[in-house]
């Protein structure tokens, strides 16, 4: 009897769930079946924040962000671009919820070699304006990022591609070599599809093929769009109207939250966990991730160009301390390279580097510097960015090395500060592969060599491991590669890798989604507005 019953409890909620009762018809069954009325009504609002509802404006809070943005994905930085990017246009592949890699514009693509890679398109997929996609679409927007004059910070991914052409229906990429990863790079939120006209993309247009259409881009400041009533793509793009709002302090990005002013956050402060966490009306998501915090160090101006100079910065911070101060435990310490060990081919046997202020302190001597060393930070790096920079500045002053903060204003700071400044502090949400991740930030060519790692040994060194990892199909021998390339980053690069972040965001519980997401980027791998809906 207790086995009929759960089996009509169970049923009635699938069909509420449906749609196929209405919430008074389930209220109704569940009375008539012993079920009390608080106890039905708390199963009612379950099953309705866990079914995807139409409407509604929903508002994220984002944490990045600055006056100099421009609708031009060659120039898109940080999660809010990426939330842009993933609103009004699509990729021809994606990453899922799960971290996997599923089909978008491309309806399948197939490789034989890992050299020549065929996707083909799904048809009757159409732009904001009206074009229907076709592969001079997808040609023009990629070579948007390709070039000799291309400024794009996607230059490195795809400066792989050999040539690319159409073949009915499909586009086939050529690579200079195999890249057993390739299908993943062209989910980048850089290389969005754009339409086409004359064989060239209008890179500021907003136009895209995305669920939502842009009504007003204020850089800086706010983004406001409507759904698009055409989308292709089935159970998405839930809300009616989307907003995404650059907050860069962490104080009133939280309290936007907490006072309803918004409907989600990123980048929450370890700090504020406890606090958000009793607040009535929100849910605290934390997801461990690839994120990392960086303190890149130039490899081409002085007095970073020294290679003792570099290794004695990097005994001379207590990466522990930064994990349980920074971060309050919500992460864990880093190893001066950016291989999670979330990614497939994680060096689990490169020593861990520890504080040790002797072996910074002989390295400061043997560089031969003298003086303070710069240090520029800014709380649009990481919500505590300002207090990490103070943490290793007294952890450097135990080796004799004197370290001077310089507080950066937040605006403008990734395009006058970051990538510009011998030594700043930086963060990277990682990449869902090792090679990925290599060639966003760490390859001689790419824009977005932050360390300007290029000229040693070991960094040609490293640029040849990287790439014949890349044509490797043996899996072991592509983690052996890739251990090398580690060892090679931790060892002789710009890069000070003191600790991974679990992405924290705060939801209001007015916002469902689906009961895991994704940990690529924060906000559901930077897709809220696409897959998340009001309750």
């Amino acid at each position: 009897m207790a086995d009929n019953k759960q089996q009509f409890i169970s049923a009635k909620r699938v069909q509420l769930a449906a749609g196929g009762i209405s919430r008074r018809t389930f209220m109704t069954s569940m009375v008539a079946a012993g079920v009390s009325v608080p106890l039905a009504l708390s199963w009612a609002e379950q099953v309705r924040a866990a079914t995807p509802q139409r409407g509604g404006l929903f508002r994220a809070g984002l944490g990045s962000g600055s006056t100099t943005d421009s609708l031009d994905p060659a120039t898109y930085e940080g999660t809010i671009n990426a939330s842009l990017a993933f609103m009004y246009a699509n990729n021809l592949v994606e990453v899922d919820h799960t971290g996997g890699l599923v089909p978008e514009l491309a309806e399948s693509f197939e490789s034989k070699d890992a050299k020549t890679w065929v996707f083909n398109l799904r048809q009757g997929v159409e732009f904001h304006n009206g074009k229907t996609l076709a592969p001079e679409d997808v040609i023009a927007s990629i070579n948007h990022h390709r070039g000799e004059g291309s400024k794009s910070a996607v230059g490195g991914l795809v400066k792989q591609i050999k040539q690319m052409r159409a073949d009915g229906n499909a586009v086939v990429f050529e690579l200079e070599t195999g890249n057993a990863d390739f299908p993943y790079v062209l989910s980048d939120y850089h290389l969005i599809i754009l339409p086409a006209q004359d064989g060239v993309i209008d890179p500021v247009s907003g136009i895209g093929t995305g669920g939502y259409r842009i009504g007003k881009f204020e850089p800086g400041v706010r983004t406001e769009a409507s759904r698009n009533p055409n989308y292709w793509k089935e159970g998405a793009a839930h809300f009616e109207e989307v907003e995404l709002l650059s907050i860069i302090d962490t104080t009133a990005r939280q309290n936007a939250v907490i006072n309803g002013e918004v409907d989600a956050i990123d980048r929450v402060d370890p700090k504020t966990v406890a606090l958000l966490s009793r607040v009535p009306t929100l849910n605290v998501v934390e997801k461990t991730s690839t994120l990392h915090y960086t303190f890149p160090m130039r490899a081409d101006a002085a007095p970073f160009d020294n290679y003792d100079l570099r290794m004695a910065v990097k005994w001379a911070v207590n990466r522990q301390e930064l994990v349980d101060k920074i971060l309050l435990g919500h992460g864990s310490v880093g190893n001066d390279h950016p291989i999670s060990t979330a990614n497939r081919y994680h060096a689990s046997d490169l020593p861990q580097r520890e504080f040790d202020p002797d072996k910074a302190a002989h390295h400061f001597k043997k560089s031969g510097h003298s003086g303070p060393l710069q240090l520029s930070a800014a709380e649009t790096a990481f919500a505590g960015a300002v207090d990490a920079a103070q943490l290793i500045a007294a952890s450097a002053a135990q080796a004799g090395i004197e370290v001077q903060v310089v507080r950066e204003p937040n605006d403008g700071y990734w395009s006058n500060v970051w990538n510009r400044k011998p030594w700043t502090a930086s963060f990277w949400s990682g990449r869902p592969t090792e090679d990925w991740m290599f060639a966003s930030g760490y390859v001689a060519e790419t824009e977005w060599n932050e360390t300007a790692w290029r000229g040693s040994a070991a960094a040609k060194r490293f640029n040849a491991v990287v790439t014949e990892a890349r044509t490797e199909l043996d899996s072991s021998k592509r983690r052996t590669l890739y251990a090398e390339a580690q060892t090679l980053v931790h060892d002789d690069g710009g890069a000070l890798v003191p600790m991974f972040a679990n992405h924290i965001m705060g939801v209001s519980k007015t916002v469902g989604h689906g009961p895991d997401i994704a940990a690529n980027w924060e906000l559901d791998g930077a897709k809220a507005a696409e897959r998340w809906w009001k309750v």
